[in-house]
């Protein structure tokens, strides 16, 4: 067993923070303020080779592993979360499962595209009436000479209106819709470009404001046949595989934003004094600095090991939906007790701790509630869920040529 990071993981640590301390920190208070996305900083992560980090060279992608995509997501929410949610969707949530589900010709058009950043990706899923229940969707994708004729709404999506192309779930067998069988749902790869689409922006959000979030509307959207992932019916399965690798960016995302939570507290500790002394000096101050730090270290093991776990093409939605769920309990725990050592000014946006304890809530919702992680846990444990052998995992690494 052994704990230390590799070179590659470390330069991988040493580019993410380095960007994130050039690009993201000096501009998000800002940004948050004002509720403005800055498109060109997913430019300027593919002119770093994050958007192609974790594929291989042949598309374009970095040739690193699956635990470099959490270490870099950790760095990115570490200065704020909207710049981990680009890896989140684009990576996470799109460019895998094209990457693990797409036959060659689909791999061969999109992934060299989306590692380069001239294609952005975004996945929908959710709707206006149903997240959590997948098999609630209402979006239909009826048949017709050669294509596919999409119609429904998408809400909450990251992305929306950044995006240009986008992992598509609607029902594809309209008697199974109406008995909730999800066999009768398949996945689609949309392009923007296609007539019909439309996006748009979500006003009003607690938390990631210098994120993008928004909907999608397909109105009698034709989607070629070619463009379907895997096959018709499999949709449901991509679905819940697209939200493991999502849920894995999410949890070392919430990981950074633990480390950010603990570092803030730390230096304001050290410099405010009341009652003739430092705060720090405090023990109820310390015992806030100690929870910090044990939910870091306990969150950064879950995720780094759910990392290995897909590097080795080891089933790991367990691992991940552990991960995820204790990260971002552990994460929206921080952000607190980071507000309460700062007082006043905690709540306030001249420290930064404010925009962390906004920005925690929504990992506690999106892809997979707390409540939905806790539920896969008891049921692994009392023996009513068990991963099926022929279910299909991340290409192992190091990939082969």
């Amino acid at each position: 067993m052994d704990f230390s990071l590799s070179e590659m993981h470390q330069e991988v640590i040493d580019l993410s923070r380095s960007f994130a301390q050039r690009m993201i920190l000096p501009g998000i208070k800002d940004a948050d303020r004002a509720g403005k996305f800055d498109r060109t900083i997913i430019n300027a992560m593919a002119d770093v080779g994050l958007l192609g980090l974790c594929f291989p060279e042949e598309y374009g992608g970095g040739g690193l592993d699956y635990i470099s995509l959490g270490l870099a997501c950790e760095e990115l929410e570490y200065a704020d979360t909207s710049a981990r949610v680009v890896l989140s969707v684009h990576i996470g949530l799109t460019s895998l499962p094209i990457f693990t589900w797409g036959n060659t010709a689909q791999k061969e058009k999109y992934l060299p595209l989306m590692t380069s950043g001239k294609m952005i990706g975004a996945f929908g899923l959710t709707e206006p009436n149903a997240g959590s229940d997948v098999v609630g969707i209402q979006t239909t994708a009826d048949k017709d000479s050669g294509t596919y004729v999409l119609n429904g709404e998408k809400m909450w999506i990251s992305l929306s209106d950044a995006a240009d192309l986008f992992l598509i779930f609607a029902w594809t067998d309209r008697e199974k819709k109406k008995k909730r069988d999800h066999s009768g749902m398949s996945a689609f790869i949309m392009e923007r470009s296609y007539c019909g689409v439309t996006t748009g922006d979500i006003k009003g959000k607690l938390g990631v404001r210098a994120g993008k979030t928004g909907f999608i509307s397909m109105s009698d959207t034709r989607v070629p046949e070619e463009n379907i992932l895997g096959k018709p019916g499999d949709g449901f399965k991509i679905a819940m595989f697209s939200l493991d690798q999502g849920r894995y960016t999410v949890a070392a995302g919430s990981t950074g934003l633990i480390r950010a939570c603990h570092d803030a507290c730390v230096s304001y500790s050290n410099t405010r004094a009341t009652f003739a002394e430092p705060i720090g000096h405090h023990q109820l101050v310390k015992e806030m600095i100690a929870r910090m730090y044990a939910g870091y270290e306990i969150s950064r093991n879950l995720y780094l090991k759910a990392g290995w776990m897909k590097n080795n093409g080891v089933a790991n939605t367990r691992a991940t939906s552990l991960a995820k769920w204790i990260a971002c309990e552990q994460a929206e725990a921080a952000a607190a007790d980071a507000v309460q050592v700062h007082g006043a000014y905690g709540f306030s946006d001249e420290y930064p701790v404010e925009r962390y304890y906004r920005n925690a809530k929504g990992a506690s919702i999106y892809e997979g509630t707390r409540e939905i992680q806790k539920l896969i846990q008891a049921d692994y444990s009392l023996g009513y869920r068990a991963d099926k052998e022929d279910r299909r995992e991340l290409p192992t690494w190091p990939f082969r040529e």
